[in-house]
């Protein structure tokens, strides 16, 4: 069947480009929906601040008047002048299981890259390496989390049959925690605490949580300068950011460490899970979709990890032992029996090496693809 291809201009085509996903994944049980409204905010280019200096084009596939697929393509400088390459980026991408529909999509995106000059086409990303990215390769029978993409097992077959390659892979672990405090990990937070002349704070306010959230980002910026695919956030991403997410933190889950002088040095950033609550509300709020979430948040038997980071001269020196003591009592002390690590690079093992205390499985991979436009 013919493929028509419409590209998004209107609100109303934005809408049914944002809600397509619901319609294709209807009754799966693995499959978690993003925030409408964090959507819209991140894909409106009058509301994302990434506007300011990146390009983008969204598509939307038909067969017999009814959608199919969709795809966004994003040009942004940013990444160019950090690493160097010409490469256009992809994301939003989801489509049935016909050849041709993924062909156009992916046509489309490659002949915009080819007009701007690009030496290659690179993805599932986002705008910034805060947003979803990669395509899930293993783990197709494990429930997705607010940060990841879910897709059909069918997404990498087909994306590689037009000659797209890995260029890099993340994996995802499931750790499980004790009925106890791990006592390595606590003695290792007291033995650094005294060694590196840093202390835990850990929030009673919110007001306390905005304190250090402009810091927060400057620690973050820096600990993942180098990781695959990260660009340098500007201030107004940045406020975005703390308007979006930090005003549903639960402050327990957020401990930071500051040195003597009271500086942020480290920080940890986790959230009960907000899987079930998605998966029932389809990721409205309104008019009642508050409500799953305000149970999520109360009472949950599982958490998702969102963000470690620390300041380059406290790295490799037990810091992080006092946030991951932090987090495990927070978890203990309100019920988390499981935890989801969400997508750390494959090659990180500083990063996976946290895991080894707890009893842990590596259930899912994603990969980031790319192809080279000759």
């Amino acid at each position: 069947m013919d493929v028509q291809l419409k590209e998004v201009f209107t609100r109303k085509d934005l809408r049914t480009f944002i809600l397509y996903p619901t319609k294709l994944y209807k009754g799966n049980p693995y499959y978690v929906p993003s925030f409408y409204m964090d959507d819209v905010n991140t894909l409106s280019r009058d509301k994302n601040p990434a506007f300011a200096f990146a390009t983008t084009k969204y598509w939307l596939a038909y067969q017999d008047g009814k959608v199919v697929g969709r795809v966004a393509a994003i040009l942004t400088p940013k990444a160019e002048e950090k690493w160097g390459h010409k490469y256009m980026r992809f994301g939003w991408l989801d489509f049935i299981d016909d050849p041709e529909v993924l062909k156009a999509l992916m046509s489309a995106v490659e002949g915009w890259a080819r007009e701007e000059g690009m030496e290659a086409v690179q993805g599932p990303l986002g705008f910034t390496d805060l947003d979803r990215e990669g395509m899930l390769v293993e783990g197709f029978e494990e429930l997705a989390t607010l940060a990841t993409y879910y897709n059909y097992p069918y997404y990498p077959k087909r994306l590689e049959s037009l000659g797209y390659k890995k260029d890099t892979d993340w994996v995802e672990y499931e750790f499980t925690i004790p009925e106890k405090p791990i006592e390595k990990i606590t003695k290792a937070a007291e033995l650094v605490a005294k060694r590196s002349n840093v202390h835990l704070f850990v929030a009673h306010s919110k007001k306390d949580i905005m304190r250090f959230a402009k810091p927060l980002f400057s620690v973050l910026d820096e600990a993942y300068r180098d990781l695959y695919g990260v660009t340098p956030l500007t201030e107004a991403q940045v406020q975005a950011y703390i308007d979006q997410y930090l005003s549903l933190a639960v402050l327990e889950y957020v401990p930071l460490v500051l040195n003597e002088k009271e500086e942020l040095v480290a920080f940890g950033i986790a959230f009960p899970s907000f899987s079930k609550a998605l998966q029932a509300n389809s990721g409205r709020i309104f008019p009642l979709g508050w409500i799953p979430l305000l149970r999520a948040l109360k009472k949950n038997d599982r958490a998702d990890l969102y963000l470690v980071g620390i300041k380059d001269e406290y790295r490799r020196k037990g810091v992080n032992a006092l946030l991951m003591d932090q987090m495990t009592r927070a978890m203990i002390k309100n019920g988390i029996k499981k935890v989801e690590s969400n997508p750390n690079l494959e090659d990180n093992n500083d990063v996976q090496a946290q895991w080894t205390h707890f009893k842990n499985r590596q259930h899912k991979r994603r990969r980031c693809y790319i192809k080279p436009l000759n």
